[in-house]
């Protein structure tokens, strides 16, 4: 018992140990107490709230003429109460998925990549055209309007999320 003492759930249960051996129930205490922390582990588990950013109204801009290049915009909402960041971007449907921000710095529009996009709680990223929007490259088979797909974004913690993406024609 003395190298569970660190353990939530065993802190809670030792003076249940206490009482039991001063009742002389020693044979039982350690199934009782494993017992206790088997049912306290779903307790403890259940007070961290797993919170993921969610992709809203995602599309993608093809280019006329089949351009080996596409660019994707949404809005990204964080109902979290922690901040998130984006740090990298995937796609089944294309060879690279990046982060950019189109900038007009000095009367000249500068495109850059992002290494990572820090959403706040209870705030939203929004990728639109002239601005913070994902380039889609080198898709892996030609993507028609109404196409949905799925873009993964890896999260700073490790954690990924899922995004839906439609097609749509170019302008």
């Amino acid at each position: 018992m003395d190298a569970m003492r660190g353990w939530p759930a065993v802190k809670l249960l030792q003076p249940v140990a206490v009482i039991m051996q001063r009742m002389k129930i020693t044979r039982l205490a350690p199934l009782v107490l494993a017992l206790g922390a088997v049912m306290a582990v779903p307790a403890i588990a259940r007070t961290k709230v797993d919170c993921t950013p969610q992709v809203q109204q995602g599309w993608i801009r093809l280019l006329p003429g089949g351009m080996p290049m596409h660019a994707g915009f949404g809005r990204i909402d964080n109902a979290c109460a922690q901040p998130v960041t984006i740090v990298g971007a995937k796609s089944a449907s294309y060879g690279e998925v990046e982060l950019h921000e189109s900038r007009n710095v000095d009367g000249v529009n500068r495109m850059r990549q992002l290494k990572e996009l820090r959403i706040a709680p209870k705030e939203a990223a929004v990728l639109k055209p002239g601005g913070m929007h994902l380039m889609l490259m080198d898709p892996v088979k030609p993507v028609k309007p109404g196409a949905r797909i799925a873009i993964v974004f890896t999260l700073s913690d490790g954690r990924e999320m899922l995004g839906e993406f439609i097609a749509r024609k170019p302008d």
